[in-house]
């Protein structure tokens, strides 16, 4: 009876004699008759043999194509005097054998090699591989694989895949010799926006020689009426466009001035510094982005969270030694308070310059806020706009709330109506200014969080909205949110379709008359401030 160590021995006997029945193993794969029988083509002195020669690989759909294909992309697939073709692998540093003769790769052949892996990738398991060879095949010329596409197209089943298809298919059947498929394909490029699509029909309509093209009179006609479709779509993106920057300018203008709306709306505190808080609010960002990147870079993308808090509460705590040094001096006096916050600024301006520099600083989006999202072409909303529009009417929302909803507004409201009335009955009044200005300037802060992902973040940044904040405050109404936020994205619109237009100066300009124009028959703004102090 066996033993277990008879066992082992017959084992490793048996694994030893494997092994010298395999031989050496070497870096070099010989290449299967099925595709080296099409391979001798490509020593052809003839480019259009070899050009053929690379697509019949493809389209025999072996296993070894792609391996194959991207060798001779690589200058890593040699024939042997003994016609014997030998593929070296990507990690094999030996040169080639000799006498073994290679093949000459040009630019032409590596665009046709190009266009062979994308087909091959057609059929892989993978769906963002599929569609990424789709996307690749768009531009292609090789009609050959075309049969096989429209093949492969009927069994596609993610629809991403199959409309990115049946662009490519269409603009490989631009090339067919009969006419009604050339017009079918002429209807499916026209339902698509993509660039080459148009670029495909406009050479339909191009002359050489006195002579168009494209020689069918009715493919033609198709060709510009897919054009005029085409025109009308990216008029209406193009509007579509312009209207979500002007909101997005708008969101902008609204972080701006929100915070404005309390301290000279509620408080009637003309802030010259509004702009610097944020500026303030941006380098609070730069500073957290930068301990993220040092101490957390695993949860970089997630640093504007901590950012949020962070700008907000500087700011705020800035704005609450302002007004306790400074503002509460001055109440009644707008004339001091302007000269005097105007000072600040320059000190605030003036102490960034010494702390970051007067170079701007770059403040890098996270990787969910980048990118966009493509509507035509090349016009898309930008992924960063939309959350800050998103998050400037949250922020809205929330001051709604603080001031409607909460024991503190409810203090800040009695205050903004009847100051002498609200301290007889226990308000403590100072206090309430303080918390006011710092809550006003704290929104600021987070209005800088918001504009760093938009631009550079630098010293006059804030400069820029200051100005623009105060027209917003005034032509809404002051001390009135609802009135803000409207001003603030009409304004942002109006001045995004009228660019386009006029010119952005001239936009500045027209948008400037609209509002003097306004305020002369309206003073009050949009919505009049109720209230006794109303009425003094």
């Amino acid at each position: 009876m066996p033993t277990y160590r008879h066992i082992w021995q017959g084992l490793v006997l048996t694994l030893l004699m494997s092994v010298l029945a395999l031989g050496p193993l070497s870096a070099q794969t010989p290449i299967e008759p099925i595709v080296r029988s099409v391979l001798d083509e490509l020593l052809s002195d003839d480019p259009d043999k070899r050009m053929i020669a690379i697509e019949r690989i493809a389209l025999t759909s072996h296993p070894q194509a792609a391996a194959t294909l991207l060798a001779l992309d690589e200058e890593r697939l040699f024939r042997l005097p003994s016609g014997e073709w030998l593929l070296f692998e990507a990690n094999d540093s030996r040169q080639k054998p000799e006498p073994a003769e290679s093949v000459t790769v040009n630019n032409r052949l590596r665009a046709a090699i190009e266009a062979a892996l994308a087909f091959i990738d057609l059929s892989h398991d993978d769906v963002k591989r599929r569609l990424a060879a789709a996307k690749r095949l768009q531009d292609s010329e090789t009609i050959a694989y075309l049969d096989a596409m429209e093949s492969i197209g009927r069994k596609e089943q993610n629809v991403q895949v199959k409309q990115a298809l049946m662009l490519a298919i269409a603009n490989l059947s631009l090339q067919s010799t009969q006419a009604e498929r050339r017009l079918d394909a002429v209807r499916v490029l026209a339902a698509s926006d993509e660039v080459h699509a148009r670029r495909k029909l406009q050479d339909l309509l191009r002359k050489e020689s006195g002579q168009f093209l494209e020689p069918d009179e009715s493919v033609r006609q198709a060709a510009k009426l897919a054009l005029k479709q085409m025109d009308e779509r990216l008029r209406i993106f193009e509007m579509l466009a312009a209207v979500f920057s002007g909101l997005s300018l708008g969101s902008v203008l609204l972080l701006a001035a929100l915070g404005l709306a309390i301290t000279y709306g509620l408080m009637g505190v003309i802030n010259m510094a509004h702009g610097e808080f944020l500026m303030i609010g941006a380098y609070a960002t730069y500073l957290v982005q930068g301990l993220f990147r040092q101490f957390a870079a695993s949860w970089f993308d997630w640093y504007l969270f901590a950012a949020l808090p962070t700008a907000f509460f500087l700011c705020a705590l800035i704005g609450m030694a302002l007004e306790r040094s400074v503002l509460r001096w001055l109440y009644g006096r707008p004339l001091e308070t302007l000269l005097s916050t105007w000072g600040v600024s320059l000190l605030l301006i003036q102490g960034c310059r010494m702390l970051f520099g007067a170079q701007n600083v770059e403040v890098e989006n996270p990787s969910w806020l980048s990118g966009s999202i493509s509507l035509a072409g090349d016009i898309g909303i930008p992924f960063n706009r939309a959350v800050i529009l998103c998050f400037a009417l949250a922020v809205l929302w929330a001051v709604y709330l603080v001031l409607k909803k909460t024991r503190s507004g409810l203090f800040v409201r009695a205050v903004t109506q009847n100051r002498a009335m609200a301290a007889c009955t226990g308000i403590a009044t100072d206090r309430v200014d303080m918390l006011t200005f710092g809550f006003g300037c704290g929104i600021a802060g987070l209005g800088g969080v918001a504009l760093s992902q938009i631009g550079n973040v630098g010293p006059d940044l804030g400069q820029q909205y200051v100005v623009d904040s105060f027209m917003v405050v005034v032509l809404g109404g002051v001390g009135q949110l609802a009135g803000t936020a409207i001003a603030a994205l009409g304004l942002g619109s109006i001045s995004k379709i009228l660019e386009p237009v006029a010119g952005a100066v001239l936009a500045k300009i027209t948008v400037l008359m609209f509002i003097i124009l306004f305020i002369q028959r309206r003073p009050q703004g949009l919505f009049a401030l109720k209230g006794r102090s109303a009425e003094t």
